[in-house]
Order: C-alpha cells, then sequence, then structure tokens
C-alpha cells in the first residue's frame, strides 16, 4: 500500500473522530446520556487518562506524558508505514492506529482531556465509554494480530 494511501486512511479516520466528537460536544451537556436502544446510548463524557481511564485521576503530568507517548508512537507508525508499504494489511491496520492516536492526541492537547460518547452496555454493566479514535485503534490492533498469524502460516 503506497504511504499516501495508508494516511489518507489515518486521514479519514482522523477528521471522522473530531467532527464526531465536536458534534457530540455540540449536542449534548456533560453526562447527558441519549438512549438510542436496549444496549447502546450516546453521553457526552472526558477521559483525562488512557485507555479505561487509567491516570485520569492524575495531577494533569499525564496529558503531557500521554500526549508524547502518541506524537512518538505516530511517527514510528509513519516510518513503518514507509518501510512495509507491500505489506497492505499491516498498512491498513497501522493506517487505522495512526488516525485514531491522532484523533485522541489532538483532543488531549487542545482541550486536555479526550472526548468519548460511545455507551454500550447489557443491563446495568457499562462498557467504558470511548470514540471513533479509540474504535479504529481497536480495529487496527485487531487486524495487526490477524495479519501476524497470517504471516506465521506463510513463512
Amino acid at each position: 500500500m503506497k504511504l499516501h494511501t495508508s494516511l489518507a486512511i489515518a486521514l479519514v479516520i482522523l477528521v471522522l473522530d473530531l467532527l464526531t466528537k465536536r458534534w457530540v460536544e455540540s449536542s449534548l451537556f456533560y453526562g447527558q446520556q441519549i438512549p438510542l436502544t436496549s444496549f447502546f446510548n450516546l453521553i457526552l463524557t472526558y477521559n483525562a487518562g488512557a485507555a479505561f481511564s487509567f491516570l485520569s485521576e492524575a495531577s494533569g503530568w499525564q496529558r503531557w506524558f500521554l500526549s508524547g507517548i502518541a506524537a512518538s508512537a505516530s511517527i514510528f507508525i509513519v516510518y513503518l508505514l514507509y518501510r512495509y508499504a507491500a505489506q497492505k494489511l499491516f498498512c491498513l491496520s497501522l493506517s487505522l492506529i495512526l488516525g485514531g492516536a491522532l484523533g485522541n492526541l489532538w483532543d488531549r492537547i487542545t482541550l486536555g482531556h479526550v472526548v468519548d460518547f460511545l455507551d454500550f452496555y447489557i443491563g446495568s454493566y457499562h462498557w467504558p465509554a470511548f470514540n471513533v479514535a479509540d474504535a479504529a485503534i481497536v480495529v487496527g490492533a485487531a487486524l495487526l494480530i490477524i495479519e501476524s498469524f497470517q504471516n506465521k502460516e506463510s513463512q
């Protein structure tokens, strides 16, 4: 996959993420829930930490620490996209992860927290709220795992 194609995929994820977050922020007030199905709500919430709100209660240093990790990972991913351009599934996976990382990095730098709004649940058990960027990262990671098994089988 050509580098510009990989970067275009990451850009689409980034734009979708930012647009959906701004739409939710303009439509809901903090903590507001809008039930859409028996297992899914829209909710406006903020996460100052990492996945599953890890470090969200820290004193503020986590904003720049997590931003540094995301920025460094993004630079490394661009290098990998260039280096392994012939591996299509690998590059698609990394493109999704890159777009997601940049979406959450943008929020973290500009807002000091990440905007989350997708709330899936069963009964009273709610999965931590997430966003388009988080979903892209998870799908990208799953595809990386699949790709790693495909490479083992072909060797």
